[in-house]
């Protein structure tokens, strides 16, 4: 039997109490991925093993579990209009493109040659700058569908959004990367670039339109069967989100505690980067008059970062133990609790944008 909207938007209000207090389940996944990685490494090394092309299939499954639900909701009506609507793109271009590689190899710079320098061996600060710079020029693939979802933005405009940077990037990624780097032999990862398209794109994508129609077909193309079940799907995304945060800080539990100090330093820069691009991001929009629904995952997209692209590639130039490798970790690390605070951040101040 249909659900009836009251019953609907019941339980969207009661998964809206859970989602308040989503940064604190956040933070008991981070005390707990800590805590368990320290006391079962064998554990999370055998999970961490999981993967081809540097991508963790763990992780993979629990991320496709996360957007699953935004891709059902994806109407491709509205994404063949996507191309009224061109300013949310455009923000989401330039920032990504043109602003963020470049202020995160500044920040680096400034930060480990000037502000740490004391603190840190020359030769080490140029392997965490690397690092940095890899983090800078990789845009978000997969996660951003998640942080859309919980700012309620279009998720058929977020996904041309996170298409075209996708496009982008298998051009732009490592031109970029070899200008800032002053290398030129870039080797780019292309099975972990395209697998990760792949997993948190494509798939997640056809079988969430698959689900779709047959949803709209077997109730009469009544938009609400839809909302529906992607309401009902909502706690299996959350759950999702906090599983994967659980794993990611257990798979570097050893480094956190040993190294708590050099972990704080590399985060610092990237910290003031995330909120610098969001605000740069999401001031242009509202400058703009962009609507809420577009302008946060506008905002959210270069804020986030395609962290798997990043690690591989360290790890392909400078080693699996290199100080490039640790940089691109921590911007694993440091970006979930920043994300839910600019998705707070997006959330409060969405009553100050134009209306759609």
């Amino acid at each position: 039997m249909t659900a009836t909207v009251a019953e609907i938007d019941a339980r969207a209000a009661g998964l809206g109490l859970f989602e308040k207090w989503l940064s604190v389940w956040v933070a008991a996944a981070i005390l707990a991925g800590i805590v368990l990685g320290n006391l079962a490494p064998g554990t999370f090394a055998a999970l961490a093993a999981v993967e081809y092309a540097s991508v963790n299939l763990v992780v993979a499954v629990l991320i496709w579990a996360m957007i699953f639900p935004m891709m059902v909701a994806v109407d491709f009506g509205a994404v063949r209009r996507a191309g009224d609507k061109p300013k949310g793109l455009i923000i989401t271009l330039v920032v990504n493109w043109l602003v963020k590689p470049f202020t995160m190899a500044a920040l680096g710079v400034l930060f480990f040659e000037v502000v740490f320098a004391d603190l840190i061996a020359p030769a080490d600060a140029q392997q965490y700058i690397a690092g940095l710079i890899l983090l800078g020029a990789a845009p978000c693939t997969a996660m951003v569908f998640v942080w859309s979802q919980l700012t309620k933005g279009d998720p058929a405009y977020t996904l041309v959004q996170v298409a075209a940077n996708d496009l982008i990037m298998i051009v732009a990624f490592a031109p970029i990367v070899a200008l800032l780097l002053g290398v030129t032999d870039i080797a780019v990862p292309w099975e972990t670039l395209l697998l990760s398209v792949l997993l948190y794109v494509v798939v997640p994508l056809a079988a969430g339109a698959l689900v779709r129609r047959r949803l709209l077909a077997s109730h009469g193309g009544n938009e609400a069967a839809v909302s529906d079940f992607t309401a009902r799907l909502k706690p299996l995304s959350i759950v999702g989100l906090l599983l994967t945060v659980l794993l990611l800080f257990g798979f570097q539990a050893g480094t956190i505690v040993s190294r708590p100090l050099l972990i704080a330093l590399i985060a610092v820069p990237i910290v003031i980067q995330s909120y610098g691009i969001f605000l740069i991001a999401y001031g242009a929009a509202k400058a703009w008059k962009v609507p809420h629904a577009i302008a946060a995952p506008c905002a959210l997209i270069g804020t986030s970062n395609f962290f798997e692209l990043a690690v591989a590639v360290a790890i392909g130039l400078f080693g699996l133990g290199s100080g490039a490798a640790l940089a691109t970790v921590v911007g694993v690390l440091v970006e979930v609790p920043v994300m839910l605070s600019l998705v707070a951040l997006a959330n409060r101040t969405r009553g100050s944008f134009a209306a759609e």
